[in-house]
């Protein structure tokens, strides 16, 4: 009796009246998937909705009113892993044009694609290492957070290193300030290792310490080192960067290092593993 009341405050004498008979009709898997891939390339506030990200509630609902069929959010959560469609981090990714982007780019790929030994491609940068550990992910009981203990007052040290294109071999310098002298010691370093190179090609950003005084003037004495500047807002052409991520999810995360000396102990192992990189030993070397 409830529910022809419901159905009658609802649509009035219409929704007295018996609708179809059997199963409602559902989505075909074919027209289902493409509505779902095209779905999630758009954004809430594109259907009009204040939410800025989706929901499988809000999946289900929008599929409800523009299909009329009715899926439940578990439903819709399980064919979006069917449908190789991830739940994950969004890249922030900054709206401004790069300046001289596709030359940068231009230059970079044709040195990488003369790269030899007499003619070295090195990919260059600095990493911070803090005492303060950097918090991540980890495997625990439900309802049970593991407690990553902290120094409380942060210090800081630094790591220059240059990964090589062609046989991925790590040279590195540490120091404890990020300026000009530490990128000129890694210089110094690179100018001994390859000392048969005619000319040795460097891949680096912007960084200030790159480009100052000290450094132009180390570099006008030594011609055969070549800066190629990657593209501004474009961190993911240097492929160091991937070696600066293996180094924190190896070492620097959640680490329980009480001293700054013991980190830099940790740090030192994983970049002697770590080369050549890639190749994966560091993930499974014991200390």
């Amino acid at each position: 009796m409830n529910r022809w009341r419901q159905r009658f405050f609802a649509d009035g004498l219409d929704g007295l009246r018996n609708g179809a008979t059997g199963r409602r009709r559902r989505l075909c898997r074919d027209k289902l998937s493409t509505f779902l891939l095209a779905l999630v390339e758009t954004s809430p506030r594109d259907w009009n909705y204040q939410r800025s990200r989706w929901s499988s509630e809000l999946m289900a609902k929008v599929i409800h009113d523009h299909a009329r069929d009715f899926i439940h959010p578990s439903t819709i959560r399980r064919l979006l892993r069917e449908f190789g469609i991830v739940y994950r981090r969004a890249c922030p990714t900054l709206c401004i044009k790069a300046p001289d982007k596709e030359q940068k780019l231009a230059d970079i790929a044709e040195a990488l694609k003369h790269a030899s030994t007499t003619h070295p491609v090195l990919f260059v940068d600095e990493a911070d290492i803090d005492l303060n550990p950097r918090i991540g992910a980890d495997w625990m009981r439900r309802g049970a957070q593991k407690r990553v203990p902290t120094p409380g007052q942060n210090r800081k040290h630094y790591v220059a290193g240059a990964l090589c294109a062609t046989t991925g071999k790590v040279t590195v310098r540490y120091g404890d300030s990020k300026c000009s002298g530490l990128f000129i010691d890694l210089l110094k370093a690179l100018k001994r290792r390859y000392r048969e190179a005619e000319r040795i090609t460097l891949v680096l950003d912007n960084y200030i310490i790159h480009k100052s005084r000290e450094t132009c003037a180390w570099l006008a004495r030594h011609p055969q080192f070549v800066c190629l500047f990657q593209p501004a807002y474009h961190p993911w052409v240097n492929r160091i960067e991937r070696l600066w991520k293996a180094m924190h999810d190896t070492v620097t995360r959640n680490h329980q290092h009480r001293s700054l000396a013991n980190l830099l102990v940790a740090v030192k192992r994983f970049l002697r593993t770590a080369s050549p990189f890639p190749g994966g030993r560091h993930a499974m070397a014991k200390v």
